[in-house]
């Protein structure tokens, strides 16, 4: 008898490790997916911090099934060189400027142009719907996760202007295409870094500087500067990526591809809003320190758009030269912001 219920004993053991053997670890069957992410705002900027959210975020949803390792400040792949470096498998991840490689990229080129923005949500609006409308080849070698653009590009002067005429040859700040709207406005472009532009504002270098409110604040021109001139009518914006490296990203599990779409569709939101929080907090910041806001009147205004319409003209020639539909690209842009006003 006990032989009998020994051998049953065994038995129901052999059963159950058996059992164990076939059925899979949970531990084990979810294996942590690593992803590396660099990007070129600094650590302390709220726009790295969102992108830290953004993170968590990911992580939270997935169960911890993905860990992204963050590399702020462009220490992993500078500034110019992030998309490549996700395209070539440095980072999985990576957040940077289309301008800062002009012509890599010459239908989402068009949303920087001075198309007359009014808000971040705006033109991070345009920047998607640019995308979804014309599938640019250009973005066909990653996966694009997030688009964002930040709010209208406009002029923070030390002197009074009203009107185009009080433009004439001052000194403005201005790179990139930002120095084609200063030079289209009459004005003389002064070439500085955003970090330079304090100082050169403050010692007269430069008389005025291009950029959206957010500068006020976040650089401190604030301090240096004497109005902020509202001439959305040439208002210009820099357009944004966060992109994934096309080959991970089609290695990753259909659920977590999920997760990342979902979070990401609800950050771009969240970005675009952040740029217009963060452009009121230039605004506080200037008038706290006593100096002007100066809106332009609707046909000062007219006339400012009109000063800068020779630079779309000439993005659409360029685009078509490249056998793009610039003039379609341009009348989508047009068209789009006016929609959403």
């Amino acid at each position: 008898m006990k032989k009998v219920l020994w051998a049953k004993v065994v038995l129901f053991v052999f059963f159950v490790a058996v059992c164990m053997i076939s059925l899979p670890n949970d531990a084990g069957a979810q294996k942590v997916i690593k992803l590396t992410f660099s990007n070129f705002f600094p650590a302390a900027h709220k726009n790295s911090k969102i992108m830290e959210d953004w993170i968590k975020e990911i992580e939270k949803r997935t169960n911890g099934a993905v860990k992204i390792d963050y590399h702020p400040g462009g220490t992993l792949t500078p500034a110019p060189q992030v998309y490549d470096g996700v395209v070539k498998g440095i980072s999985d991840i990576g957040e940077s400027v289309f301008a800062y490689t002009r012509g890599k990229f010459p239908v989402m080129e068009a949303v920087d142009l001075p198309l007359g923005y009014k808000s971040g949500v705006i033109a991070t609006n345009l920047v998607n719907a640019v995308y979804k409308k014309f599938h640019p080849k250009e973005l066909a070698d990653v996966k694009v996760l997030i688009l964002h653009a930040h709010g209208p590009g406009i002029l923070h002067t030390k002197f009074p202007v009203s009107k185009l005429e009080d433009l004439k040859g001052r000194k403005i700040r201005a790179t990139g295409l930002a120095s084609k709207v200063v030079s289209a406005l009459g004005a003389a472009p002064v070439g500085t870094a955003m970090g330079e532009t304090y100082d050169a504002l403050r010692t007269g270098v430069a008389e005025g500087a291009m950029a959206p409110a957010e500068a006020l604040h976040g650089w401190k021109w604030g301090e240096v500067v004497s109005y902020t001139i509202q001439n959305f009518g040439s208002a210009y914006t820099t357009a944004m990526f966060v992109v994934m490296n096309k080959q991970k990203w089609d290695s990753l599990p259909k659920d977590v591809q999920k997760v990342f779409e979902e979070v990401s569709a609800e950050y771009t939101k969240k970005q675009a809003a952040l740029w217009d929080a963060i452009d009121k907090e230039g605004y506080d910041f200037l008038k706290s320190k006593g100096q002007k806001v100066v809106p332009l009147s609707h046909e000062e205004d007219t006339r400012w758009a009109k000063a800068v319409q020779p630079l779309l003209d000439e993005y659409a020639k360029s685009a078509k030269e490249k056998g793009l539909p610039g003039d379609e690209i341009v009348k989508f842009c047009l068209d789009f912001i006016k929609s959403q006003r």
